[in-house]
């Protein structure tokens, strides 16, 4: 495997070496199609294209009488116009590509899946069941590159028809339209002509009759003028009939007559039976792709090589994907140009995880398989690792992913029941994926499978429609399981795919219990007999005076509605079932949700768990989170699309029931993790009103420990940035978090009276918005004590954290501790203290300040009208400064109260335990030996403090007090061995 390279897109015609040529000379259109015509660039500027693993741009042309075709300058033009129009059209990528990059292109970004040539003895062979087995390349079978499609056979035959088949997600539609636009780049010159179908649009016409040259000219208006020459264009021109599964296709005579005539109107069906049969346009070359159980709709006589799409049977071909979707150009831009959203660095270093990953033969290695799924990842992992579009949520990209692969498509065309490939997986597949959900099982054996998906089969109908099933979509949803310790067993293609497929199981209400079957039949048997019986009663009423017949009357009338009540109960059940999965107790500990699924596409770091230990317990907490989501508005409408509907009255009945849940154990204490994940449903719920409601009694935000990445900002301020409620505290401690996370909270911070922001590595950059922050005009944050310690705020940052304080009104407690503020910090806090009047309490202490910048710090704090306590310890700070600082106090009345040391003369000092507890906090992450050696300090201060006292009672005091330090100083010892 190599990386192909990048050239001019007029080096790959032919006669490249050739000098240029004057338009106007009578030579064959595609070796020419990159120089002006009429002085003119047809397609724009040169642009460079990849091949990559087999393009098609090194065919060649055949010989023959067919060489030189459409030499005229009108036809030239229109087939120029055409190629235009087809790269405009083709070009033109779905909203869910574009999240790579504003100018991402397929042809950029394109790997070839692998081709297996086949024979139709193969195709006749019943496949194994389940068939959920890769189909490698054979040896002895070289992979068929698109070059190689239209080769002679083994006995040198001519090879006129080409059918490609394989299962959805393997990559039928993204190869031709990438074949397409390499023709229209002029890099498939062995055809002068290509004129692709699409099915499922030739299908939807129904039996109208439209000739060829009507249907060729209704969707490409330019060959109107060449449609006459088609005749003569032989294996030149390519008929390209994409997804021939949408079409029913009937190849006897007596049920679709010959027709040779392409201007003859026929019926879509019998215009492409015509040209497979060879008896319209006989020479012309077609290709055609469909799923694995419409191959038979070809009798095999008419087919001239068959070729299975394997998708990415090796694993070089999976990691060549990734590096090209992860390094595009513009990759680090969003789309709207909004902002970063990801360094070169640390794009590589997550293609680097992944292969990683792909190279342990992991689990993904089998998801991977099919190019769909190498979509999905990288989605996945742009989601996680980037600022996320508005209103994009993890259920959106799992919806978009099953759109992008199913489309709404009929699960077989030729069936009456027109029921959905998407429908029919959810009510077969969603019933294993939940199953597996209660019994906290991933790994399933054959016979779980068959029995979830053969339940209920009665009909030959159904029989057929399990068939088309296995065939095209089963192995799309379970691949076999590749894991130590799991022989034989198979797996849902991606974990979260289980979980997703459960939720769409039980939100689709096709999750039953038997009282609820029971009762739902009972209601209608009873509402039926009840509608006869009350009449008959009702006539008695008016000739028998009886008095029990309008009491027996009315409860006839009461037990349908009963027997309903019992079947509305499934809203309940999906509640229960939701916030149970969600307030599991054994789950508190883990790591967030989005932290988990971030470990299982790129792996954990360290040895893996060896077979014979012990197995984890399976961890569903994406499950709650995919029932919010498939709830809301956006994913209804795409799953409507896919032909599962979800009622609005079904939605608000649901959210009812989950408001009422939520109600009674939201309320509790969560660890930070576990409080995350209950905002990341909220979020993909995208219930705004919603959330504030339920939301309303959370009064203390604590993420501490939690990795805060642009994700996790962007759920909590749209989760919590709209609410009213003010918070008691907010928490940030030790989340890694940057200045544009700081900027992305900025909602849910002014709504915080204690803001913890410890820990964080936050520079200057950030106090800009701290600055921010504290000068709105609707902060209302009182204390930021202890909370902004152990960040490299530097002189810069204080600096513009003074300015926040001079404009600020709510502040009145703020720990500056461990800042690195310096002598030139502590002197700017000294000189401008006095232009905010609020402040009651500033700690400073591990500052590395000198005696100098102390003492002019500790004047102005005495000065201070509202300042009351001042904290300088753990500063450089000599004998005779902390003496005059000791000496400062007793000489002026009031002022704040400066607490340098352990001790204030012959006495303890009240904020001893205070000094002590900070070291504690922060033993981990402090430097030893300074600690150590200012330890050592205190510890001599106490002594002398402890020989120059006669009180008992204080000696006592100074003992325990030194006895606390001396426990510190063996603590950094045995920490430090």
């Amino acid at each position: 495997m190599r990386w192909g390279f990048r050239l001019p897109r007029a080096s790959w015609r032919s006669g490249q070496g050739r000098a240029p040529q004057p338009p106007d000379e009578c030579i064959p259109f595609l070796i020419r199609w990159s120089w002006p015509l009429k002085g003119e660039c047809p397609l724009g500027s040169p642009r460079a294209f990849t091949r990559h693993h087999g393009s098609s741009a090194d065919s060649a042309p055949p010989s023959g009488r067919h060489g030189q075709l459409f030499r005229s300058v009108t036809a030239a033009e229109a087939i120029e116009r055409h190629r235009r129009n087809l790269a405009e059209w083709f070009i033109r990528l779905p909203r869910e590509e574009r999240q790579f990059g504003p100018t991402f292109a397929l042809d950029t970004a394109h790997v070839d899946p692998v081709i297996r040539e086949s024979t139709a003895d193969e195709l006749l062979r019943p496949p194994a069941e389940p068939a959920l087995q890769h189909q490698l390349p054979q040896p002895g079978l070289p992979p068929l590159a698109l070059s190689q499609l239209f080769d002679p056979d083994a006995c040198g035959r001519r090879v006129q028809t080409v059918v490609l088949y394989g299962t959805v997600g393997t990559g039928k539609s993204t190869l031709v339209r990438k074949m397409v636009l390499d023709w229209c780049h002029g890099q498939l010159p062995a055809f002068e002509l290509i004129i692709p179908f699409s099915c499922e649009d030739l299908s939807s016409l129904g039996p109208a009759p439209a000739s060829l040259c009507q249907l060729v000219a209704q969707r490409n208006m330019p060959l109107k003028e060449v449609l006459p020459l088609m005749a003569a264009a032989g294996p030149r021109l390519l008929f390209v009939l994409n997804g021939l599964e949408h079409l029913n296709l009937d190849f006897r005579l007596a049920g679709t007559g010959l027709c040779s005539d392409p201007e003859e109107p026929k019926a879509p069906a019998t215009i492409i039976v015509n040209l497979l049969r060879k008896y319209m346009l006989p020479e012309a070359s077609i290709l055609v792709t469909t799923r694995p159980s419409a191959i038979s709709r070809i009798p095999s006589k008419y087919v001239g090589r068959y070729g299975e799409i394997c998708g990415f049977s090796d694993t070089n071909l999976q990691k060549l994907y990734f590096q090209l979707r992860f390094n595009q150009p513009d990759c680090g831009v969003s789309a709207g140009g909004t902002g970063v959203l990801a360094t070169p660095a640390q794009r590589d270093n997550l293609v680097q995880m992944l292969s990683r990953n792909l190279e342990g033969h992991h689990q993904i290695a089998a998801a991977c398989f099919l190019p769909s799924y190498c979509w999905l990842v990288c989605a996945t992992l742009h989601f996680l690792h980037t600022p996320t579009p508005a209103g994009q949520t993890l259920t959106s990209i799992y919806t978009s992913f099953l759109r992008l692969n199913f489309s709404g498509e009929m699960l077989d065309s030729t069936d009456s029941s027109k029921v959905s490939l998407m429908a029919y997986a959810a009510r077969t597949l969603g019933k294993l994926a939940h199953k597996g959900v209660t019994s906290r099982k991933t790994y399933f054996s054959e016979e779980d499978v068959s029995g979830c998906l053969e339940a209920g089969i009665k009909t030959e109908e159904e029989f057929q429609l399990l068939h088309v099933f296995r065939r095209d979509a089963l192995r799309f949803f379970l691949a076999p399981c590749v894991e130590p310790g799991h022989p034989g067993t198979f797996v849902f293609t991606v974990p979260a795919m289980q979980e997703y497929l459960a939720a769409l199981y039980i939100v689709l209400g096709l999750h039953k219990t038997t009282l609820q079957r029971v009762g739902k039949d009972v209601a209608e048997l009873v509402g039926r007999v009840g509608e006869d019986v009350s009449l008959v009663l009702g006539i008695l009423a008016k000739l028998l005076p009886l008095r029990v017949l309008p009491v027996l009357f009315n409860l006839l009338k009461v037990v349908p509605r009963m027997f309903g009540s019992v079947v509305g109960k499934s809203q309940e059940a999906v509640a229960q079932a939701m916030v149970l999965e969600m307030f599991r107790e054994e789950d508190y500990y883990n790591d967030d949700v989005l932290d988990q699924m971030g470990a299982s596409i790129l792996g954990v770091e360290g040895p893996r768990r060896h077979p014979d230990e012990p197995p984890e317990d399976e961890v569903f907490e994406l499950f709650p989170m995919f029932v919010g989501g498939l709830l809301s508005a956006h994913n209804r409408a795409v799953l409507a699309q896919l032909g599962c509907p979800i009622k609005n009255l079904d939605v608000l009945e649901n959210a009812r029931a989950i408001k009422k849940k939520l109600g009674t154990r939201g309320r509790q204490v969560l660890p930070p993790s576990e409080l995350l994940d209950y905002l990341f449903f909220h979020y993909e719920f995208q219930n705004q009103r919603f959330s504030a409601e339920v939301l309303s009694s959370l009064r203390q935000l604590n993420l501490a420990g939690v990795r805060m990445t642009p994700l996790k900002c962007t759920v909590v301020a749209a989760v919590l940035g709209s609410g009213k409620h003010a918070l008691d505290e907010v928490n940030l401690a030790s989340c890694q978090l940057e200045a544009a996370g700081l900027c992305t909270l900025m909602p849910v911070l002014l709504r915080a009276r204690k803001l913890g922001l410890q820990l964080n590595s936050l520079g200057p950059e950030a106090c800009r918005n701290l600055r921010d922050l504290l000068l709105h005009d609707q902060c209302q944050i009182t204390t930021l004590r202890h909370r902004l310690s152990n960040n490299p705020l530097t002189v810069a940052g204080a600096a513009l954290l003074m300015e926040g304080l001079a404009g600020n009104t709510s502040l009145t407690h703020l720990s500056l501790l461990h800042t690195n503020l310096g002598d030139e910090g502590l002197e700017l806090l000294a000189s401008q203290l006095d232009r905010n009047q609020q402040l009651q309490e500033l700690n400073v202490a591990y500052n590395g300040a000198g005696d100098t910048a102390a003492l002019a710090l500790a004047k102005a704090a005495r000065e201070h009208p509202s300042l009351e306590l001042l904290h300088l310890y753990f500063n450089e700070l000599s004998s005779e400064g902390r003496q005059v600082l000791r000496d400062l106090r007793g000489t002026a009345e009031g002022g704040a109260r400066v607490v340098a040391s352990l001790t204030e003369g012959t006495a303890v000092s009240e904020y001893w335990s205070v000094i002590l507890s900070e070291v504690q906090r922060n033993l981990n992450s402090w430097d030893r030996a300074r600690v150590r050696r200012h330890l050592e300090l205190l510890l001599r201060d106490l002594e002398d403090s402890r020989g120059a006292t006669l009180n008992p009672w204080r000696k006592a005091q100074m003992l325990r007090v030194e006895g606390e330090v001396k426990a510190l100083l063996e603590q950094l010892g045995a920490s430090g061995s």
